[in-house]
């Protein structure tokens, strides 16, 4: 029922998810500053993006991370997973009760999964397309979940999407979320367009408040 890409770059960690169920985002995207961006699919349990992220922070490789879990988890045969590090180094894990066509890909930096999809390439053509992306690390999510629709998406209509990403500042500098809509990627893409102008204006009222931009909206006269 889901698409995802968990990416690096600049020392910034980001997710971006797209689902024929509501709120994907909601279940599907964990990430940590400094450590690392997981996501959790398939049939969902979201209590794994963190033991995951845990490892990470523990110092173990993605892969080395995966396989601890994987050893140690009952239930790992309904899961889908991806992560990856502060290196950039990615890893992936389809359990043999994935639903549907599904299938993973890393690249550099990057890893994609999805399953219930319309073709198993489809993760594949989202970690092209993050490669060969150009701009800020939301646009090359982007760009890489519009592909991911493009290589034929899902087997059914989409419905959801989400994009989040993590800084050094220890809270998500985006976090966009299209929860139920007839064209989530697109309305996704509308979002971030309004926010990535204003992105840094409020990362620097949380650090500096004193010496942050006006807001220019009624009412605030600074």
């Amino acid at each position: 029922m889901t698409f995802s890409i968990a990416a690096h770059q600049d020392g910034r960690f980001g997710i971006a998810a797209a689902s024929s169920s509501p709120a994907v985002a909601a279940r599907v995207v964990h990430l940590r500053d400094t450590v690392g961006a997981v996501t959790s699919q398939n049939i969902t349990d979201p209590r794994l993006g963190t033991a995951l992220l845990d490892g990470l922070a523990a110092g173990r490789s993605p892969r080395a991370a995966l396989d601890a879990l994987v050893r140690h988890d009952p239930n790992i045969d309904y899961r889908q997973l991806t992560l990856v590090d502060a290196s950039g180094a990615a890893a992936t894990f389809s359990g043999r009760h994935t639903l549907g066509v599904h299938g993973e890909a890393t690249g550099p930096h990057c890893a994609a999964a999805g399953n219930l999809l319309a073709h198993p390439d489809v993760p594949l053509a989202v970690c092209e397309a993050f490669a060969t992306a150009e701009g800020e690390l939301e646009e090359r999510l982007l760009t890489a979940l519009t592909a991911g629709l493009a290589a034929g998406g899902e087997a059914g209509p989409v419905h959801s999407a989400g994009l989040s990403t993590v800084s050094a500042h220890g809270w998500r500098d985006t976090d966009l979320r299209v929860d139920w809509q007839e064209h989530p990627i697109d309305a996704l893409a509308g979002l971030l367009a309004v926010w990535l102008p204003q992105r840094d204006d409020y990362v620097r009222r949380g650090l500096e408040p004193a010496a942050s931009p006006g807001y220019g909206v009624p009412g605030d006269d600074r």
